[in-house]
């Protein structure tokens, strides 16, 4: 039996060699406050395998000839599209949400998107709400662009919660065939990340890949820094055959070029190790 040489070391038999499971792409969310640039030079740097673009007031985030641009120069594709759904983003594209919808499809349509990623529509979006899992299933028809609707959380004042979103913050039990979990979420949520695993099956398409402590505020930490089972989410996804992206979506808007840089590596080196999976 042959063996897979280690650097620095002897060899693993051949059946032990492990294989990337699942394309790791940069959220251009991990460098905000800075430009979209800025996440796909530091993207190709690192060795990541493609970007997702979130829509922010950067305009160059909502330019499709730009985002090509960046795409061809790194040689990073760009494998989703952050619809601003943010209330940060909420006047981009106008107020209405399904125009932010139909914008953020076209853009990825135009750059080679696969996927839009969708935050539930906030309580006082009431006709937005109502009409939503019609909507959205509409759209993906009509396009073949998956909408996956993302897992949020309660918004909590001492001890109180509220119910910011609608249908739910919890879209498992929602009627719609696209998921993106997100582990900094579960953790605010306090929500059993490997239950929604077990329970999306087929329709988690997505995941955007952080960490958390618990807080009640959204922390978005490198994976392995908070209480969410990051390793075992990306494990099962692995052993289940996942196809979609895993997306680095973490928080260094307070980090220096160096910090940053290294986090965004130790958050890459992560997910590859648990990604990997034996042939």
């Amino acid at each position: 039996m042959s063996a897979v040489p280690i650097p620095g070391g002897s060899a693993l038999p051949e059946q032990a060699a492990r294989v990337p499971a699942a394309p790791v792409a940069l959220s251009t969310a991990s460098v905000y406050p800075d430009p979209v640039a800025t996440a796909f030079a530091l993207g190709s740097r690192l060795g990541y395998d493609g970007v997702e673009v979130m829509v922010m007031p950067d305009p160059v985030s909502r330019e499709s000839g730009a985002l090509a641009a960046l795409s061809e120069l790194h040689e990073l594709p760009i494998v989703s599209i952050h619809a601003p759904t943010l209330l940060l983003t909420q006047r981009i594209w106008g107020t209405d949400p399904w125009t932010k919808v139909d914008r953020s499809m076209e853009l990825a349509q135009e750059v080679g998107a696969s996927t839009v990623v969708v935050h539930p529509p906030f309580r006082w979006q009431k006709g937005y709400a109502d009409s939503f899992i019609e909507g959205v299933r509409a759209r993906e028809s009509l396009s073949g662009i998956a909408i996956a609707i993302e897992n949020m959380f309660p918004w909590r004042a001492g001890q109180r919660e509220m119910l910011a979103y609608l249908p739910h913050w919890d879209p498992v039990g929602l009627d719609v065939d696209h998921v993106t979990l997100d582990l900094s979420h579960t953790a605010t949520a306090g929500s059993d990340a490997l239950d929604m695993v077990e329970d999306l099956g087929s329709r988690l398409h997505h995941l955007h890949l952080a960490d958390g402590s618990g807080a009640f505020r959204d922390e978005h930490l490198v994976p392995g820094r908070g209480s969410q089972p990051c390793g075992e989410v990306l494990e099962t996804l692995a052993d289940n055959g996942f196809d979609g992206a895993v997306v680095v979506e973490v928080s260094t808007r307070k980090l220096d070029p160096t910090t940053r840089s290294g986090d965004l590596a130790e958050a890459l080196a992560f997910a590859r190790l648990h990604l990997a999976t034996p042939h």
